[in-house]
């Protein structure tokens, strides 16, 4: 793979069809043709070529969704540089711990994020900043664009070249950077470009940030590489979403989010007058999908695709076909192009269909290791094949079935427990609008259960009641102990329930 060399999609689409519509930042109304989103990628390219960036140096980005960082990040691929994905969300001191172990030498920074900047510029040493506000206002940044000359050709690059680095949530310590290169962009953009049915006039709304693998390699990548649309919305607004895909001007055919944002859009005010009909492709990840939710969904004509995957497999591993939706509900599909997906048992033998095990992954797609991580790049291979820390099996038709994260279940009394399996046990109940299940230390068991809910409004149910329903679909061992009610369950910037946080501070609330 490393003898091939890279292609620059845009100048490609810029050259072949100049006046088609690439991109329309939601917030300000900007919009490129091709040709002239090449030529800002190009302007701003030739800008970090001035400021002394070369081949393999880190180019960070700090900043809401906009086509500004949407054309950072091709700057950046122009030259051979590494866009390095710096979440919004994070605190001070976890953002200079990943631009130090980074050491990029431009960020780009958002003016709407300048506190939380200022309080990681006065611990960080960051050779250049640039700062733009995401809605084409009288900045740095498009100084820049207007001043510079633009940069047409891309230098030559291989596939095995790195292009990003995007960081681990670091839920069991310091984040971890994983490398990105541009096989595995291309990749993913192809696999997904199929399984998702794009074509040159998809338009892709782009939701989930773009610090996120999956905001680039699902909602982003696959659409440029067609030759589609790009739609950027700033930050997630359930109104706002529904309204945007509601404007038939505007086409919206395909969409990416986590089952928690498919959530709040049916409760969105507008969810009953929106007309869903152009939509071609719902993805969701992340998370298992509850039931509940994928019918709600199909009743209004929207057949929501589960796929699997991680920062580590370029967001997709694994996704159901749209056709399947209807007959493997609950499966996460088989995987894409060029992607090996096996289940091993405890022993590090290959499991037989429908038997538990952890996922692993080799193939093109998936990253060849961590940023300064020896020690833990040697502990995550096996052979070549990724250790994911899934739980999941695979049947005889090679469909993916996900159960839980290794490191969230928990064992009482001897047996494995996967919450992920009595949460949707619990989607059932119409009281329940969000549940997460954690195993708790308990003298006598080892570990029981406690089911963290949030209820619909003006629902509630007893710990019997759910205990009641459990009892009738699951082993006595599976079921609850506990019972915790919160408003809102904490989730990542992804949208992953931080189960890790809820282990942390429920039992000293049971003990309370």
């Amino acid at each position: 793979m490393s003898n091939y060399s890279v292609n620059d999609w845009i100048s490609q689409h810029g050259m072949a069809m100049p006046d088609k519509l690439a991109a329309i930042d939601l917030a300000s109304n900007r919009r490129y043709t091709y040709s002239q989103m090449n030529n800002r990628v190009g302007r701003l390219a030739n800008h970090l070529k001035y400021l002394g960036i070369t081949k393999g140096d880190r180019v960070a980005y700090f900043a809401f969704n906009s086509t500004d960082v949407v054309e950072i990040i091709f700057a950046c691929w122009r030259i051979g540089a590494v866009a390095v994905a710096l979440n919004f969300r994070l605190t001070a001191r976890e953002l200079t711990f990943i631009i130090e172990d980074s050491t990029p030498k431009l960020i780009f920074v958002d003016s709407a994020l300048g506190i939380v900047w200022e309080d990681v510029n006065q611990q960080t040493d960051v050779p250049n900043i640039i700062i733009l506000d995401g809605v084409g206002g009288d900045t740095i940044y498009e100084k820049i664009i207007s001043s510079s000359e633009p940069l047409n050709e891309m230098i030559d690059q291989t596939l095995t070249d790195q292009c990003m680095l995007m960081y681990s949530s670091g839920t069991t310590g310091r984040p971890k950077g994983v490398i990105i290169t541009h096989g595995m962009m291309l990749f993913s953009a192809v696999g997904g470009m199929s399984a998702g049915r794009t074509t040159r006039d998809s338009v892709s709304l782009v939701v989930m940030p773009l610090f996120h693998i999956a905001a680039v390699n699902v909602s982003c990548c696959p659409m440029v590489y067609m030759g589609g649309c790009l739609i950027v919305m700033r930050m997630f607004d359930p109104d706002l979403v529904l309204k945007t895909i509601g404007n038939k001007t505007l086409g919206v055919t395909h969409i990416f989010l986590v089952p928690a944002a498919y959530n709040a859009l049916k409760d969105g005010k507008h969810a009953e007058n929106t007309d869903f009909t152009n939509i071609v492709s719902a993805l969701s990840g992340a998370e298992t999908v509850p039931m509940s939710l994928v019918k709600w969904w199909s009743k209004r004509g929207i057949c929501l695709q589960e796929g699997w995957g991680m920062t580590e497999t370029s967001g997709t591993g694994c996704l159901l076909l749209h056709d399947d939706v209807a007959d493997m509900v609950g499966s996460a599909g088989r995987p894409l192009m060029g992607n090996k997906i096996r289940i091993v048992d405890e022993k590090g033998k290959e499991a037989p269909p429908n038997v538990l095990g952890e996922i692993q992954m080799k193939g093109p797609a998936v990253t060849p290791g961590y940023w300064n991580r020896p020690k833990a790049n040697e502990e995550s291979f096996s052979n070549g094949w990724f250790k994911t820390g899934d739980i999941g099996k695979k049947d005889s038709n090679g469909y993916i079935f996900i159960e839980d994260r290794l490191k969230d279940m928990y064992i009482s009394g001897g047996e494995n427990v996967y919450p992920a399996e009595v949460e949707n046990i619990l989607y059932e109940l119409e009281e329940i609008k969000e549940v997460a299940i954690i195993g708790i230390p308990d003298p006598k068991w080892g570990e029981v259960g406690c089911a963290v809910v949030c209820f619909n409004d003006g629902k509630e149910l007893t710990l019997e009641e759910i205990r009641s329903h459990c009892a009738k679909n699951l082993a006595n061992y599976k079921i609850p102990s506990f019972l915790v009610d919160m408003e809102i369950l904490p989730r990542s910037a992804t949208g992953k329930v931080l189960k890790f946080e809820l282990r942390q501070t429920i039992p000293a609330k049971l003990n309370q």
